[in-house]
């Protein structure tokens, strides 16, 4: 069997960082439905929300480093990803499309109240990659996916502090950021002080820091760390009485869309030969994992860090929005410059369903 290395991977235990005294534990919230989502509680008051966005300084956010993931194991056919009942949600006015299938618009992409913040919009490094197949480059241009994507932070059960990267979609509480299930929940045990930083740079944080009240993943990432459903989604709290989309925008979901497709995907890796302080993208076509599992391929070189960053179909390299359609997962140890993501179909877009119908506080 081919050995497959997490993209959070090369972990370093961080000595004498652990939670605070007080900090939220995560428990069970509700049991989930058979094959539904599992949702469980982050923090459950304003006090603990506080204790854990003290909690993430600049310091321990720049000493978080990646963790592992489990290898991949094989499913039963049956319990192969999902491909039918075509659906999708793209970021930013509401529409409601036909044949079963709607859209909606997140129509705030202001930053926060006087919030000083730019970055440059010029795009001459990006246009000498030969886009649309750049294999990582870091991202100059401005444009939604700046303020969308960003760093995750999060304490594991061993009391290790960690990074994974994320991103706010459109939602109906919004409040909703997804990414990869190990970014949630490993090794059994859901992840402590989960933190969502959009447009991170470089330990600055001109949005704020997004604390998570509930933690959510799919069923079979929850009773086995199944690759291929490799997907978790958080619901963060308000910060100064504003919703996160509110604040930064939201991007566009689908689920169940075809599988070879032009992508561009998006993280913050902070494994060597990048250290977590800027925004990497690739883009290229995806193509289908003939390995070991049912996920998307992407030609990347992005690294530990990344993972549950966004990879987008349909994406707008002027406006930065576009369709939420996987998550960078894993990466094989034989192939480094290629990424594996899962594919989003019915099991996905469950999660999604229901951290937007979650109540945020």
């Amino acid at each position: 069997m081919h050995r497959r290395v997490a993209l959070l991977s090369a972990a370093a235990v961080v000595a004498g960082v652990l939670a605070p005294a007080g900090a939220a534990q995560a428990g069970a919230l509700s049991g989930p439905d058979r094959d539904g989502p599992v949702r469980w509680s982050a923090t459950d008051s304003w006090s603990e929300r506080r204790t854990v966005s003290q909690y993430w300084t600049r310091q321990r956010m720049l000493a978080a480093q990646p963790l592992s993931s489990p290898a991949p194991r094989r499913t039963a056919r049956s319990e192969q990803p999902s491909r039918g009942n075509p659906w999708s949600a793209r970021g930013a006015s509401a529409t409601t499309g036909g044949r079963g299938s709607w859209t909606t618009r997140s129509s705030s992409t202001a930053p926060s109240r006087g919030t000083p913040w730019s970055v440059a919009a010029t795009s001459a490094v990006r246009r000498q990659a030969a886009v649309p197949n750049s294999p990582g480059l870091q991202w100059t241009d401005a444009g939604a996916v700046v303020r969308t994507t960003g760093r995750v932070f999060f304490t594991t059960a061993d009391g290790q502090n960690s990074s994974c990267s994320g991103t706010a979609v459109t939602s109906t509480n919004e409040s909703v950021v997804m990414t990869a299930g190990h970014c949630v929940k490993l090794n059994g045990q859901f992840h402590r002080n989960w933190a969502f930083v959009p447009a991170f740079d470089d330990g600055r944080r001109p949005f704020g820091t997004w604390v998570a009240s509930r933690l959510l993943t799919t069923q079979q990432w929850n009773a086995r760390e199944d690759i291929n459903f490799d997907v978790g989604a958080a619901v963060v709290a308000p910060l100064q009485d504003r919703t996160l989309t509110d604040v930064v925008g939201g991007q566009g979901v689908a689920f169940n869309q075809p599988r070879i497709r032009q992508m561009f995907s998006f993280g913050y890796p902070a494994a060597e030969p990048f250290d977590g302080s800027e925004l990497i993208y690739c883009s290229g076509r995806s193509f289908n994992d003939t390995v070991q599992t049912q996920d998307l391929g992407l030609r990347c070189n992005m690294t530990g860090g990344a993972s549950g960053g966004p990879w987008f179909q349909g994406f707008d390299e002027s406006t930065g929005l576009g369709w939420l359609n996987s998550v960078n997962s894993f990466k094989y140890n034989f192939a480094p410059d290629f990424m594996f993501g899962p594919f989003f179909g019915n099991e996905a877009m469950a999660v999604y369903r229901a951290a937007q119908n979650t109540n945020a506080l």
